[in-house]
């Protein structure tokens, strides 16, 4: 699969290194820095380039920058049109304290109206980037239950690719339902920042919700 990673901090550094490790075509776009780029695509065994390179022929593109950041790189990504774009971004403040929209919208629903062509699924946005790497190592050992990424989406289509790739780190995709539930999910992104960061016990938490019988 054709890769292309909007964003070079931990999200789309680790997420893209994992993915190029499974054997995809990975292409980093979008840094403070063409060394940085360069940097992150030698260390993965992939490219690096504009993000209208990355973009182009994608099977499927991560947005990961701050909030801040979206509309910059949403007007060099272009239209998007029938691009599968998994949206890890939580719509924060400067101060990565506040979420500054919702609970009658959410960052992902208004990303999607700025490309309504595009095939959006929200993920990865609850999941610290810390547990990425450790769960990649942990994929097919013993018999437990992997780790969940919460999910949603409107396009059947897009949620499947999207499953694949979050079964490719080791995670079990949870399908949360439409798009609108990006408003309820967002808002825990900080529920998991609290645990992984302020804490003890360290960064790289994981969670699973389970229905009993």
């Amino acid at each position: 699969m054709k890769i292309g990673i909007l964003g070079s901090g931990l999200m789309g550094g680790k997420l893209g290194r994992i993915w190029a490790a499974c054997g995809h075509e990975v292409t980093f776009a979008y840094a403070r820095s063409q060394s940085r780029l360069d940097r992150f695509a030698r260390d993965a065994g992939a490219a690096s380039g504009t993000v209208a390179e990355a973009v182009a022929g994608a099977d499927a593109v991560l947005l990961a920058v701050h909030w801040s950041r979206t509309g910059e790189v949403l007007a060099q990504a272009g239209d998007l049109a029938g691009t599968v774009v998994l949206n890890c971004c939580v719509p924060l403040d400067d101060a990565n304290e506040n979420i500054v929209v919702g609970m009658t919208t959410s960052g992902a629903e208004e990303l999607a109206r700025l490309r309504p062509e595009a095939r959006w699924v929200s993920c990865f946005n609850t999941n610290p980037s810390e547990s990425f790497e450790p769960v990649f190592r942990s994929k097919g050992v013993g018999d437990g239950p992997a780790p969940q990424v919460l999910t949603c989406s409107d396009d059947a289509g897009a949620r499947a690719v999207a499953g694949d790739l979050i079964r490719d780190i080791g995670f079990d995709p949870l399908d949360c339902g439409p798009l609108r539930n990006a408003r309820f999910i967002e808002p825990f992104a900080l529920a998991t920042v609290e645990l992984a960061y302020v804490q003890p016990g360290g960064p790289a938490l994981t969670y699973r919700f389970d229905k009993l019988r």
